[in-house]
């Protein structure tokens, strides 16, 4: 807490949306800070505008008109008497430009100075100076590539693999992996139009490609009066399409001397250029733990939650404090302590088989509950209700989902339990992915670089695979909640006559082609107690027999609550006593559907009799769709790479869609001839759109 005496800002906008927006104005809150948010069309109803002091409009809904319209921003500091601006992370918040206009205003910028951030903003500018400065650098071009035959030329004598990626601005945006001359041409249009839609600079650069690397940032601290401080590493290797998925801190990579290396020549790079505010050097670290300077991100970063549960401070105070002229809380290097471990899930709002954006309406939202006690923590940064749009104009991030131990292994078990009371219906997310990478055996020993989605999941990820420990859990767990949901709807006061009941399960079993095969569980229940309890444990005993595999026997410690979706089943019997949550979505004709591990599963749930007689049932047709081409999720053609006639071999380019400003490349699921074009460029299209159509002849 500041000092009373210590006087900042009496208000404060806040030049951003969504979960960021509302985690500033949190500490501006604890700070006696009053607060103001911009926001567009589309977020007039969103809960950041509802917490702020007072809300101006700044535009439509698109962000080149709204959030990044810095005519309007200006207007609404004017009209609100606001004396400084917080930009958060995205939009705004590496802009010289605006930091420059703040400057003329007499308004403070939270963050760094214009000269500073101009400087390290530029990813060709920045690594000359980190050169200068005596930091570990790729090798690379350092000028600006002209076009795609530059690009060619420079990667040939790099050598390959290269990365192509945007000068301006970071997220992933504008970023791409090449092996080839074939594939920097490609990679150099895709990259350069993302580029420009993000950060409109469509300027990038090329470097070598470091195989086998892992993603490993310094948090810097510096305030206007000579304090710069390195905080402990954060570890963010976990990533999709160049954008972290998963974070953690410290790193399993890092040695105490590697760690204080980085340390040091980030501080150095600060000192450079006269840094005040939050920064980030981040660094691609070797299997040597040999490092490289990647970029620094002038501004917060999305992940900076686990430096703050391991560090136990608070970043945007310490940047509200360098803004105001005060000095940092901490001065000292030594005062700056590591305490524990501590993981960051992004919750995005995307189909994670194809990492692809979905949109749509929250209609049903329930956190997993904040909670601290004497060893574990979990953490919830959210911008979002239940009722919340989920825009095609923005990020698809829903939340920032963290947890903390005192050992990684704890960090990692609370996560996971968090995520599996995370309820999530309206759209598709990637809940399911978060939770198998962390209970995997290879990030559970550390080994994370950043081919891990890759490495692990060639073919796209289909969801948690169903093995010889979890399928009796999960068919158990279905069944006591049957039995309970039974008991509940034939007797209100929860009393229940019969012990023992068999039902016959019907659970699905996802495979790598998109096919599902079904397995058959028979489970007989006997509940423990002489009565079932609707508000506390019911024990019960379960034996049960998965596809034709020897029958296991199960006891569970069942918890379920009317008043909450989910039961809480502690198992013993398998293998070892474990825990997990099955979240009960929605009920079905014959069954329910649950999530588990993460994953969502519609399971039948039969008499014995019923499934028998359900044998005699016809199976719908599958429609064949491997002559299609269909728009992945809802955005813009960007450009169509065939027409009526042309023949196309398997995985050739046919479209580029954009959606939350990626370009997404659409290719040819089958070899075939063009027999239908449906779209032209600029065409608006939804999800499941058919866009092409392929015949054989």
């Amino acid at each position: 807490m500041p000092k009373q005496h210590e006087s900042t800002f009496d208000k404060i906008l806040v030049a951003n949306r969504g979960e960021i927006a509302c985690r500033v104005m949190r500490t501006a809150r604890r700070m006696g800070i009053r607060t103001v948010a911009v926001y567009s069309d589309a977020d007039a109803d969103a809960v950041f505008v509802r917490e702020a002091d007072e809300a101006v409009r700044v535009g439509p809904a698109a962000s080149t008109e709204s959030y990044l319209n810095i005519d309007a921003i200006m207007q609404a500091i004017r009209t609100t008497g606001a004396q400084a601006v917080h930009p958060g992370y995205g939009f705004l918040s590496e802009n010289a430009k605006f930091v420059k206009e703040l400057d003329a205003a007499g308004v403070a910028f939270i963050g760094p100075r214009e000269h500073a951030l101009a400087a390290m903003g530029d990813k060709i500018q920045s690594k000359i100076i980190a050169q200068q400065a005596g930091v570990n650098t790729i090798p690379g071009y350092n000028g600006v590539v002209r076009d795609s035959d530059h690009a060619v030329e420079i990667a040939e004598e790099v050598g390959y693999p290269v990365m192509l990626k945007a000068s301006a601005g970071g997220g992933g945006k504008g970023m791409r992996v090449a092996h080839s001359a074939a594939e920097v041409r490609e990679g150099f249009q895709l990259a350069a139009d993302e580029a420009a839609s993000s950060f409109g600079d469509r300027r990038l650069l090329v470097e070598r490609f470091i195989e086998e690397p892992r993603h490993i940032e310094i948090q810097i601290l510096a305030d206007g009066q000579g304090n710069v401080l390195w905080l402990p590493e954060r570890e963010c290797s976990i990533q999709r399409r160049n954008q972290k998925v998963i974070e953690e801190a410290p790193s399993t990579h890092l040695d105490a001397a590697t760690r204080k290396r980085m340390g040091e020549q980030a501080v150095a790079l600060a000192r450079s250029v006269g840094y005040n505010s939050a920064g980030t050097v981040e660094f691609l670290v070797d299997k040597h733990r040999n490092f490289y300077f990647l970029e620094m991100n002038t501004r917060l970063q999305v992940e900076h939650p686990i430096t703050e549960l391991i560090t136990g401070m608070d970043l945007v105070e310490e940047m509200i404090r360098s803004a105001a002229g005060l000095p940092l809380t901490t001065t000292r290097q030594a005062d700056v302590r590591m305490d524990g471990w501590a993981i960051e899930a992004r919750v995005y709002a995307e189909n994670p088989d194809k990492f692809l954006p979905s949109i749509g309406t929250l209609a049903r939202y329930r956190e997993p509950t904040a909670t601290s006690n004497n060893t574990d923590v979990v953490r919830c940064d959210s911008g979002v209700a239940e009722g919340s749009e989920i825009s095609v104009y923005y990020d698809p991030m829903i939340s920032k989902l963290s947890a903390h131990g005192p050992t990684r292994s704890a960090a990692i078990t609370a996560l996971c339990g968090a995520l599996d009371k995370y309820l999530i219906t309206g759209v598709t997310h990637n809940i399911p992915l978060l939770r198998e990478v962390l209970a995997s055996t290879a990030f559970g020993a550390g080994r994370t670089p950043t081919s891990f989605l890759a490495e692990h999941y060639p073919h796209g990820f289909k969801g948690h695979r169903l093995d010889n420990e979890s399928a009796p859990q999960l068919a158990a767990a279905t069944a006591a909640l049957q039995f309970v949901r039974q008991a509940r709807d034939a007797n209100g006061n929860g009393k229940q006559r019969i012990h023992q009941t068999e039902y016959a399960l019907v659970l699905p079993q996802l495979q790598d082609d998109g096919s599902v095969i079904r397995h058959d569980a028979r489970v007989k229940l006997e509940l423990k107690s002489p009565n079932l309890s609707l508000h506390g444990a019911n024990g019960f005993g379960a034996k049960v027999a998965y596809a034709d595999q020897k029958e296991t026997e199960v006891d569970l410690t069942v918890t379920w609550d009317v008043d909450q979706p989910f039961v809480t089943a502690s198992f013993s019997g398998i293998n070892q006593t474990s825990q997990h949550s099955l979240l009960f979505l929605a009920p079905l004709p014959l069954g329910m559907r649950v999530q588990f591990r993460g994953t969502k599963f519609d399971i039948d749930v039969l008499t014995p009799e019923q499934r028998e007689l359900s044998r005699f049932m016809q199976e719908k047709e599958q429609v064949d769709t491997s002559r299609l081409v269909l728009a992945p999720m809802p955005g813009t053609i960007v450009s169509v790479a065939v027409k009526v006639g042309d023949a196309v071999a398997e995985g050739a380019q046919v479209a580029v869609v954009e959606a939350m400003k990626m370009q997404n490349v659409l290719r040819a699921p089958r070899a075939g001839i063009v027999k239908a074009v449906h779209v032209v460029p600029g065409a608006t299209v939804a999800g499941e759109d058919v866009l092409v159509e392929l015949s054989d002849e």
